[in-house]
């Protein structure tokens, strides 16, 4: 069994892309087979992305000094808390439900799916890591602000990671089940 470093991965391994080169990114907008339940999810990746480079953008400008920390504290609040809780329930709906079908429907991309679970597992430890430190950061704002600052660094660091994993492992989703979605005419 072919295994693959998810933290070297560059894109979809080519051996996956058999149905991405029959159905490109570029067609499936106006692809007849293009659900709208398949819209709804890939509308929900466009959103986690969106999050994601909310806390990456806002963690860099309190840094720069553009933002203030009161500002920055209610966003990561906020949107820091919907891209951890919504992620979570996305990614075990795709594992529980919704990987099981695809698999059903073309056990050629068995490999493929695990390979995404797998990056789930990965990203569950980014959230975690990052809302420790974000949650350390949040506290320290109120009891030492000048320790606060100094933990902005370590949640540069976590807000990057979830921003840069996050994006490589949508596309790849993407890229494997887009296609499969289409070639079998499913959840249409």
């Amino acid at each position: 069994m072919t295994q693959y470093d998810i933290n070297v991965r560059q894109g979809l391994p080519t051996e996956m892309q058999t149905l991405l080169r029959e159905y490109p990114r570029d067609d499936w907008p106006d692809h007849p087979n293009l659900a709208a339940s398949t819209r709804n999810w890939l509308g929900a990746h466009s959103s986690f992305r969106q999050l994601a480079a909310i806390l990456q953008s806002d963690t860099q400008q309190v840094i720069d000094k553009t933002l203030a920390q009161e500002d920055h504290a209610k966003r990561l609040s906020r949107f820091g808390n919907l891209l951890v809780h919504n992620l979570h329930g996305h990614h075990h709906w795709e594992d529980h439900s919704f990987f099981p079908e695809l698999e059903e429907a073309d056990p050629r991309f068995t490999r493929g799916l695990e390979m995404l679970e797998t990056d789930h597992h990965e990203m569950d430890g980014l959230l975690e890591n990052l809302t420790g430190t974000a949650n350390r950061y949040l506290k320290l704002l109120h009891l030492s602000p000048t320790d606060a600052e100094r933990e902005l660094s370590a949640l540069e660091t976590h807000t990057g990671g979830i921003d840069r994993f996050l994006t490589r492992h949508l596309t790849d989703e993407e890229d494997l089940v887009v296609p499969i979605l289409l070639h079998h005419r499913l959840r249409g």
